[in-house]
């Protein structure tokens, strides 16, 4: 598998560049600005862009999807639940102090047990509500997870994040998407802002277990707080 990493627009989005070396057909996920340099690994590697795959449809990881669609003639894929989100690019881009990028087109929504399919390559959509309504995950090989702004590794506390202060929709529904996690194996978390974080699979799970416990004491504090308010 040919894969590359290139973290783009002021938000330093993270965008995948994944190919099969047999057919050198590819994706990219998350393309959300610098489309030139995007093309410019594709090119590397002399790749075909069949299908460009968002995770969320912030502007941040979906901006520069109608340039590389334009460029390529690739399918744009999205969950349907953030088709309303998409609708407010323009506003995204005045809040953040970005250029405005106009429409997206989407082609197709992707959604829970769905499956990508690029040459000898194949991916899980997992469908995990929380941070936006339509956020998605993709699992490659059973080793590879792709987390948007769904999950993420710290790098200052050397585990599993979520964090809590950038969930736009719902964390209790990100600590249920999340919990599904622990019924698949993966070895590596490839999230959407940050470094790509290696750990053993099983290593992993009880790192995802412990997430969920620490999510789960938030929420219920939270909750407390509202009674007692109340």
């Amino acid at each position: 598998m040919i894969h590359e990493i290139l973290p783009v627009g002021p938000l330093q989005c993270n965008c995948s560049v994944i190919g099969d070396e047999a057919s050198r057909k590819a994706i990219v996920i998350d393309p959300g600005d610098d489309v030139a340099d995007v093309l410019a690994i594709v090119q590397k590697h002399n790749l075909k862009v069949q299908q460009i795959i968002i995770t969320h449809a912030h502007i941040d990881h979906v901006g520069g999807a109608k340039k590389l669609q334009a460029a390529t003639g690739a399918a744009v894929l999205l969950n349907q639940n953030d088709y309303a989100l998409l609708k407010m690019l323009d506003m995204q881009a005045a809040w953040l102090g970005m250029a405005p990028v106009g429409k997206v087109e989407i082609d197709e929504s992707v959604g829970q047990a769905d499956k990508i399919r690029v040459g000898s390559l194949s991916a899980d959509v997992l469908h995990t509500p929380g941070h936006t309504e339509g956020s998605v995950v993709y699992l490659y090989d059973r080793r590879c997870l792709f987390t948007g702004d769904s999950l993420a590794w710290n790098f200052e506390t050397e585990d599993l994040e979520a964090f809590r202060r950038y969930c736009w929709w719902s964390w209790s529904e990100q600590r249920q998407s999340l919990k599904q996690l622990l019924n698949y194996r993966f070895e590596w978390v490839f999230a959407g802002h940050g470094g790509s974080r290696y750990v053993p699979s099983f290593e992993m799970h009880a790192r995802l277990e412990a997430l969920l416990e620490r999510m789960a004491i938030d929420l219920n504090a939270r909750l407390n707080l509202v009674f007692a308010i109340l």
